[in-house]
């Protein structure tokens, strides 16, 4: 990162980097927590040599709304100094992800420039809930839910629809794999939120956004969760584009083209060419968004690779 802030202090103007708080609990949850935590990683303003900031406020209450006019939103929210930025870099670490099968510009845009407000809009199609004859009432869910709505009734959990805000977690620490969501109706709606917050977050700034993945370490869940399993394919390299479509769907191609490593947790699809997302998340088409993205003029799927 200190190298393209470099880049962008030569041009003579004047970078800084930023997120949002999340949706979910944990040390990003608000500013102060989400200050220490990037500064302890390396993002502080001895390193990158730009000064952090978290573009929606102390509680993720700075928001501007964005007007989109699109199907399922007509405007979204944006942290507010991210909305007020002239420009941007948006560099993304590619990886697999639980519900959106996988996360590049598109997914890095439409989270991380949105608050909390703005994350749960996007999750809202989506509505976990529990498979009883799974639960084994170990209560994780209830311990890491945010606003209290999983609950214990007998000796196995339910969640609550009304007080649910579908970020997931309980998901993600379920020993047992008994929360689920509706995977062939809610996740399409879900990836088409997440795409129409990615085309709000860079409105107003057509022709002043440059985007940049990095395909290493190429894991098969988000960077968010407290864990990181093995590398699904071997390191493939840096790619950059003004296209976030292109970006993300070359991406996908080249992760595809690798041959799958043995010691990760794909459940197949090991061979060249096979689908190593579907791979690691058979029920998620994580495609959808790069087709949804070029239906809404967000970008094209079609790309030249030029190799540097």
């Amino acid at each position: 990162m200190r190298q393209v802030v470099e880049k962008i202090r030569a041009s003579g103007a004047k970078p800084f980097i930023t997120d949002t708080n999340t949706l979910y609990s944990g040390s990003r949850h608000n500013s102060v927590d989400h200050l220490t935590t990037a500064i302890e990683h390396g993002f502080d303003y001895s390193v990158v040599r730009a000064p952090l900031i978290i573009s929606d406020g102390l509680k993720s209450q700075n928001i501007a709304d964005v007007e989109i006019g699109k199907e399922h939103f007509k405007s979204v929210k944006i942290g507010s100094d991210i909305a007020a930025a002239d420009s941007m870099i948006v560099m993304s670490h590619f990886k697999g992800h639980i519900m959106a099968g996988f996360g590049g510009a598109i997914k890095n845009l439409a989270m991380g420039c949105a608050p909390a407000s703005g994350k749960k809009e996007q999750h809202f199609p989506t509505s976990p809930h529990v498979v009883e004859e799974k639960c084994i009432g170990c209560q994780k869910c209830i311990k890491i839910c945010p606003v209290g709505a999983p609950y214990l009734l007998g000796e196995v959990s339910m969640i609550d629809p009304n007080i649910c805000i579908s970020c997931g977690q309980c998901m993600e620490v379920c020993p047992a794999g008994a929360i689920t969501i509706d995977w062939e109706h809610d996740i399409p709606n879900f990836l088409e939120c997440l795409t129409e917050y990615a085309y709000g977050a860079v409105k107003g700034k057509e022709g002043k956004v440059g985007y940049i993945n990095f395909l290493l370490k190429i894991t098969p869940d988000c960077d968010c969760v407290p864990w990181s399993d093995a590398p699904i394919v071997p390191d493939i390299g840096i790619l950059a584009s003004k296209d976030p479509v292109a970006l993300d769907q070359a991406s996908y191609d080249l992760v595809n083209r690798q041959k799958g490593l043995v010691n990760s947790s794909l459940q197949c699809n090991h061979e060249a060419g096979a689908d190593k997302f579907r791979g690691a998340w058979p029920m998620i088409d994580g495609t959808h968004q790069l087709k949804y993205g070029e239906e809404i003029g967000f970008g094209i799927r079609e790309y030249e690779l030029v190799e540097i």
